[in-house]
């Protein structure tokens, strides 16, 4: 895979693509209009920051790219590659519960804090990881 040029794509298949970590200052771009939502990605070399109809959505530190980022009631479905390994931190239901899958590997579950926050981190040793994280 490679960094998102242009910051955020709509996939033929619906989903978000963004992010480049390869930028070496903050570049924004705003106003991205997805089913009936507004989108707003930062990117650059030190973070990757999503927003949805100005609420905070994905944050990477070290920045990223994220291709065919998906979400449902249920599910938060993602590839995300990087030149570093990220802490991902994303905005889920609070006080829930998640199974988290990296690599089709569960490694565990997780319960986001009371405002609904939910961290961790991956190991890009491959350059790229599969994330999938399960509501419970």
């Amino acid at each position: 895979m490679a960094v998102v040029e242009d910051l955020i794509r709509i996939e033929d298949d619906g989903t978000i693509s963004f992010g480049n970590y390869l930028l070496d200052s903050k570049t924004k771009l705003d106003n991205v209009e997805h089913d009936g939502d507004i989108y707003k990605v930062k990117t650059f070399n030190e973070i990757t920051k999503l927003e949805r109809n100005g609420m905070f959505v994905y944050e990477s530190v070290p920045g990223t790219a994220v291709h065919n980022f998906k979400v449902t009631d249920d599910e938060i479905t993602m590839t995300v590659e990087g030149n570093d390994d990220p802490q991902i931190t994303l905005e889920l239901e609070p006080e829930a519960e998640y199974k988290v899958f990296v690599d089709g590997v569960t490694i565990g579950s997780m319960t986001t804090n009371i405002s609904g926050k939910l961290n961790l981190s991956v190991e890009l040793g491959k350059g790229e990881t599969q994330i999938k994280i399960v509501k419970q």
